[in-house]
């Protein structure tokens, strides 16, 4: 489990494409504590010096893309990684952790501009930016008042899931059967049925697929939202 993300609501005057200007801005609260983050990785190879291999393929030695996190016990403590079977052992040299469960901390003085807090871990980042993420809470918030807008938080990133599932069955089948012409070079009408006829998934039939299996859509998510009127709404992927 990795360290939530963290977004507050603020007053401005900007916007993305595509929703009602409604004047809040998102502020980022928390950082990313994944090997993304340049700075988590010098940190991490500043910690294991004698290691070369503490980052591999863009993970915590080759395993784990948080770099800080609850559980993950195996890259804490050399003892827990003797602990499992061979073929799944770290090699493990020093004692420090190579992922940690300090937090990063940050501070921000609250205002009457804040309107509300959005707490998730990060697989709802996958698919929409911290600007689409408070300006959907607060588009959902003004039109449904007695909603909840952590759950409209997670059927707008399943619907994104299906969608982006569709556009990878279709490009997957034009390279399997045209793996040497550009999608591009095919007659405009070609593209067109090709997408109606192999375009399979929608929403509800992303729900259908079993928890587990879901994860090759998207990762598990949970998100909180909440009102600094004394509101909270909590949501996860489960939820259906």
């Amino acid at each position: 489990m990795g360290v939530v993300d963290i977004g507050v609501g603020l007053e401005t005057e900007t916007r993305p494409h595509g929703y009602a200007m409604m004047g809040l801005e998102a502020l980022q609260l928390s950082t990313d504590h994944s090997t993304s983050i340049e700075g988590e990785v010098q940190r991490i190879k500043h910690e294991h010096p004698d290691d070369n291999q503490c980052i591999v393929n863009d993970r915590v030695k080759g395993r784990l893309k948080v770099t800080r996190a609850f559980g993950a016990g195996y890259l804490k403590q050399a003892k827990l990684n003797d602990g499992l079977l061979e073929m799944f052992r770290n090699e493990y040299i020093g004692d420090t952790p190579y992922v940690s469960c300090t937090p990063s901390l940050c501070h921000h003085r609250l205002s009457t501009r804040d309107q509300f807090l959005v707490l998730s871990s990060d697989g709802l980042y996958q698919y929409l930016s911290n600007e689409e993420v408070v300006l959907h809470v607060e588009n959902f918030m003004e039109r449904f008042p007695d909603g909840d807008p952590a759950q409209s938080l997670i059927e707008e990133l399943l619907s994104r899931a299906a969608k982006k599932a569709d556009d990878a069955h279709v490009v997957i089948y034009m390279l399997e059967r045209f793996p040497c012409v550009p999608f591009s070079s095919f007659p405009r009408a070609l593209q067109v049925l090709t997408y109606f006829v192999f375009l399979g998934m929608n929403f509800f039939e992303l729900l259908d697929i079993p928890q587990g299996d879901r994860r090759k859509y998207h990762d598990d998510v949970t998100v909180m939202v909440i009102s600094l009127e004394g509101r909270i709404w909590k949501s996860s992927g489960t939820y259906v």
